[in-house]
């Protein structure tokens, strides 16, 4: 049996004896937000720790998903701000987009981060195993015929870019999200299949970068899970960038041709483009890996937990994208470190979901936390709660900036804030204050008595409060 290569606390690589290698205290499936934030959180806690990795460290949120999807609404968000230079008094003009270069960019953030993830686990002494692994006992998980064991068993394997059923990806005119982010060249036309967050961003990259764009959304509207309050401001700002929506119909079909796609709806609407996009959401990565073999309750490929990330089989937790709820990076990363927690029998204290901060990064930014206004109504009584909206152009740092929009914050009736909406230019930087008057449940009086500094966008969620409490500054 062939030793399994070790790291140590000075961070130097040595091959340790089988016995001393291939058993853990705690051993991750997964390595990345959720499963190496276990790894470190455990590392740090004292365990001995394996991680196993069958691609690179980082997963889906460094190589593809949040970070490159970032890179590529700042060089979108460069693209606009030189098409309106002239507006600040600034010389300059848009010509085209390079994308061999944008590319470059992205992928220089993706090295230099992925140089440092790595770098840290190393000086870490965690021992990451390369390999496709799977369950195949209760402590137990075998990585290219060697079989490793833990104590505690971490499965954090993540997600992929589901599909439609019928609906074939085939990474020429028909695409995911994983397909384009490493395209070189841009379609002059393109539809992107689902209004949600990775639609929407995308949608806006490719608008800014010159790409005559339409979304397909079978729900109501795009952005479904946001308040009505913003997804009323996001689809108004959509049309003023002439990014067309259709929404309320499902899609029936599409066929590839020379010329690019044409796209079929249930009512018989066509739609034709260069290709079509398609962004319906994420799957958990959790076939044959023995999940159910090993007795896990599984339900649509999810694995299912109590609270506490415990899958009721031996010592055995799930984490991150494969857990039902919120996909967010952030979550992977929160569930892996309350794991190791628990683990070591902290107690950590669970975060719901639903008070876990959001942030869609098209243009304009959403951010949100906590409950919309419809849902804190179902769940406290039409008239128990009460709400109020700031529009942000009576924010001076706004103006500055050529934005619009608003913030919204839900309260149930002479209680704490229970949610927190916005929309506007580079909203989600606020969001960490929102995340905090939610989970810390304040009261409007207690925000407003804060002092935010101005100008800021962040001094309208001190104004929002205020008006709230009763007492508006400004309006």
């Amino acid at each position: 049996m062939v030793p399994a290569r070790r790291t140590n606390r000075r961070g130097s690589i040595h091959v340790a004896e089988p016995a001393a290698s291939q058993a853990f205290d705690i051993l991750i499936l997964g390595g990345g937000s959720a499963g190496y934030a276990a790894a470190l959180r455990s590392a740090e806690l004292g365990f001995s720790v394996a991680l196993v990795e069958k691609g690179k460290l980082g997963g889906t949120c460094l190589h593809n998903g949040c970070i490159p999807t970032k890179a590529l609404l700042h060089s979108a968000e460069i693209a606009e701000n030189a098409k309106t230079a002239a507006k600040y008094g600034v010389k300059a003009s848009f010509e085209s987009i390079d994308m061999p270069a944008v590319n470059a960019y992205k992928d220089g953030i993706i090295a230099g981060k992925f140089r440092g993830l790595t770098g840290l686990i190393k000086s870490k002494g965690i021992t990451v195993i390369e390999g496709e692994g799977k369950l195949t006992g209760q402590d137990t998980v075998t990585v290219d015929g060697t079989a490793y064991t833990g104590k505690n068993i971490i499965l954090a394997t993540g997600s992929y870019s589901r599909s439609l059923p019928g609906l074939e990806i085939t990474g020429n005119k028909v695409i995911t999200s994983d397909h384009a982010l490493t395209m070189d060249t841009l379609p002059k036309k393109a539809l992107v299949l689902g209004g949600g967050v990775i639609g929407c961003e995308f949608a806006s990259v490719w608008n800014s970068f010159g790409v005559d764009v339409t979304i397909i959304e079978a729900l109501p509207s795009l952005v479904p899970n946001e308040d009505a309050a913003i997804v009323k401001q996001l689809e108004r700002a959509f049309k003023k960038r002439k990014i067309d929506f259709n929404t309320g119909t499902r899609f029936a079909g599409v066929e590839e041709n020379e010329n690019g796609v044409k796209a079929t709806l249930e009512d018989g609407k066509t739609f034709e483009a260069d290709l079509l996009l398609v962004a319906v959401g994420r799957g958990p990565v959790t076939a044959n890996l023995g999940f159910e073999d090993a007795g896990l309750t599984m339900d649509r490929g999810y694995v299912i937990t109590n609270e506490r990330l415990h899958t009721g089989v031996g010592n055995i937790y799930a984490v991150g994208d494969i857990v039902p709820g919120l996909q967010l990076a952030h979550r992977g990363f929160q569930q892996g470190i309350f794991v190791a927690e628990e683990i070591a029998g902290k107690k950590p204290v669970v975060v719901e979901d639903v008070n876990i901060p959001k942030v869609t990064y098209c243009e304009p930014e959403i951010a949100s936390v906590g409950l919309t206004e419809a849902k804190a109504k179902e769940k406290f009584g039409d008239d128990a709660v009460t709400i109020q909206e700031y529009n942000l152009a009576g924010n001076g740092k706004t103006s500055i900036l050529g934005s619009a929009g608003l913030i919204k914050l839900v309260r149930q009736a002479d209680g704490p804030i229970v949610g927190v909406h916005m929309i506007g230019a580079r909203m989600g930087e606020q969001v960490g204050e929102a995340q905090l008057i939610v989970n810390w449940e304040a009261f409007p009086e207690d925000v407003a008595s804060l002092v935010h500094a101005h100008p800021t966008q962040n001094e309208a969620l001190g104004e929002a409060a205020m008006a709230l409490a009763g007492k508006p500054l400004h309006g």
